[in-house]
């Protein structure tokens, strides 16, 4: 009752599952996913062991292929599931049993399968496929989402929507199943999940940029850290806490009325903000002005800029 995609970037070898559904938290169910390992999709009558006992086969060192045939015939009901799954060197194997309810279908490209089940009509993995060949250029996840779109636009689920999910994970092997994870999203319950989805991936990769800027910040690395914040306000720019660290990465470059300005504003929006600059002054890094401070803060508190050890936030 849901339509999905499991796919291989060729280029970055990023494996991935993403998916929506007329059902409550889909991803709970039909999205696993292992760094190094591969990706699954469970679908239809769902039978969730399919997932992790298909990661398991493939870390064995079974192919996409064997492994489903494995489970296949170890299944008294198969001819209820819809699976699909794609292995790190990019081999695909997806199977719609014979009794999942029309439309069903599915349709397998290099390195990715589409597919899906009471759908409105028989072109929505169609559809998919040629979405997630178009969008070649694109990072994995943004691709992913694309196909879902393009399902959507093709008519979708016939029930309707309410949940969707992203997972995509590195191609690296890792020591811990859990590690490896490059993005993992879930709308468990909209009325427009693909369009939510496709909203927090973008966050999703604002938060990205704002993270390497915090490590450049530790580092003093101050244009460094202007560049991504700055990217990351780019991305979204309706999220005042990124403006905030531009404002930061400006003083950090000595850019002090475009530091003050930014910070300014946040602070005229949520006065909690200039704690936080007379946080950083106590900290030292970067160095605030005595009378920018004076101006954001009024009478600072604490060490009134004395630099002390820095933690993260």
């Amino acid at each position: 009752m849901t339509y999905s995609i499991v796919a291989r970037d060729k280029k970055t070898g990023e494996m991935g599952v993403a998916v929506q559904s007329h059902f409550f938290s889909v991803g709970s169910i039909v999205t696993w996913a292992r760094a190094g390992v591969g990706a699954v999709a469970t679908q239809a009558m769902v039978d969730i062991k399919y997932g992790p006992l298909g990661l398991d086969l493939m870390a064995k060192g079974k192919s996409a292929p064997d492994a489903m045939d494995a489970l296949l015939q170890a299944d008294a009901h198969a001819d209820s599931r819809q699976v699909a799954m794609v292995d790190a060197k990019g081999r695909v194997s997806a199977h719609t049993g014979k009794k999942c309810l029309p439309f069903a279908g599915q349709v397998i490209g290099d390195g990715f399968s589409c597919q899906g089940n009471i759908m409105r009509n028989a072109s929505v993995w169609g559809a998919m496929r040629r979405a997630f060949e178009i969008n070649e250029k694109a990072p994995l996840a943004e691709r992913m989402v694309g196909a879902l779109e393009a399902a959507e636009e093709a008519g979708g689920d016939a029930r309707g929507r309410q949940s969707a999910a992203i997972i995509v994970v590195s191609p690296d092997l890792k020591p811990n199943h859990w590690e490896g994870k490059l993005v993992e999203l879930r709308v468990e319950d909209d009325p427009a999940p693909v369009p939510e989805l496709k909203r927090l991936l973008r966050y999703h990769r604002g938060y990205e940029w704002e993270n390497r800027g915090d490590d450049m910040l530790t580092t003093r690395d101050y244009p460094g850290a202007l560049e991504a914040y700055s990217k990351a306000l780019s991305l979204v720019p309706e999220i005042d806490e990124f403006k905030f660290w531009v404002g930061i990465g400006y003083l950090g470059c000595g850019r002090l009325e475009e530091g003050e300005e930014a910070l300014r504003e946040v602070i005229a929006k949520d006065p909690g903000w200039a704690q936080v600059v007379d946080g950083i002054a106590q900290v030292g890094s970067p160095p605030i002005p005595s009378d920018i401070l004076a101006r954001l803060v009024g009478a600072p508190s604490g060490l009134g800029g004395k630099p002390v050890s820095q933690g993260g936030r």
